[in-house]
């Protein structure tokens, strides 16, 4: 059974940086594509960033030149960096993977104070 934890939310004031991590289990991470979604309640999810098996990486325009995707296949594990963040950027994060059906995280929640 494919199994997406995220960690690493928390409170951190404007300018500040968190780093969110999500572990993967039961599938072959390697040749995953993986993402970040992020929702605020009342509005749609939105794709943050995605990164491809070969390490190919995109970001939704907000985000660029803040925040970093990243993995790490020998432990199954993709990161977001994200830094000088803004009040506009708290939601809940998602990890995100398509094995055989689309597999989401249960979400870490991120909180940027002003």
């Amino acid at each position: 059974q494919v199994r997406l934890v995220e960690s690493g939310g928390g409170l951190v004031q404007a300018g500040g940086s968190l780093r969110l991590s999500c572990a993967a289990s039961g599938m072959n991470f390697r040749i995953a594509a993986m993402r970040w979604y992020r929702q605020v309640p009342g509005k749609q999810r939105e794709l943050v960033a995605s990164i491809t098996s070969s390490g190919n990486t995109n970001y939704t325009d907000s985000v660029k030149g803040r925040f970093t995707i990243s993995r790490d296949n020998a432990w199954n594990r993709m990161y977001l960096q994200m830094d000088s963040l803004k009040p506009e950027d708290t939601a809940v994060y998602y990890c995100n993977t398509y094995y055989k059906r689309d597999v989401w995280g249960q979400g870490t929640q991120v909180t940027v104070s002003s």
